[in-house]
């Protein structure tokens, strides 16, 4: 079964945790991200994936800032699996990021496909992988 999820923009992992002397923790953007992809979950009626996964995720910055697209990863992926999207992100064999043009407020679009069904659905090349993922929400003006 492939899975497609239409996320908040997740927080770079600079914001997603917070540190207290040697102790780290999730910080208040953090929880906030793990919330809002909990409600899209819930809402969507997502179930567990418990096979090996190939993951492709696009986003839309909200603004031209400089930024790695590897810093949101992590905060994204964790909040999946603890949304229960998968039991635990060591089942990611692929992953795949596309960023877009910023768009006001931010967006990520996150496609699972189980490895098993890579083959027969994602036989294209990784710029029409880029076109095959959905669109994200409209913004608003």
């Amino acid at each position: 079964m492939i899975t497609s999820l239409h996320l908040p923009y997740p927080p770079s992992v600079n914001h997603y945790w917070g540190q207290s002397g040697k102790q780290r923790f999730i910080g208040k953007k953090g929880k906030e991200f793990r919330q809002a992809v909990a409600e899209v979950c819930l809402d969507l009626q997502v179930s567990t994936l418990d096979t090996r996964l190939s993951v492709h995720v696009a986003i839309w910055p909200p603004d031209n800032r400089k930024r790695d697209v590897d810093n949101i990863l992590k905060p994204l992926l964790d909040a999946m699996e603890h949304a229960g999207v998968y039991e635990n992100d060591s089942q990611i064999d692929e992953l795949h990021i596309i960023r877009h043009p910023p768009m006001k407020g931010g967006a990520c679009s996150v496609v699972l496909v189980p490895i098993s069904q890579r083959n027969a659905t994602l036989r294209m090349l990784p710029s029409e992988t880029a076109q095959s993922l959905p669109e994200p929400p409209a913004s608003e003006p």
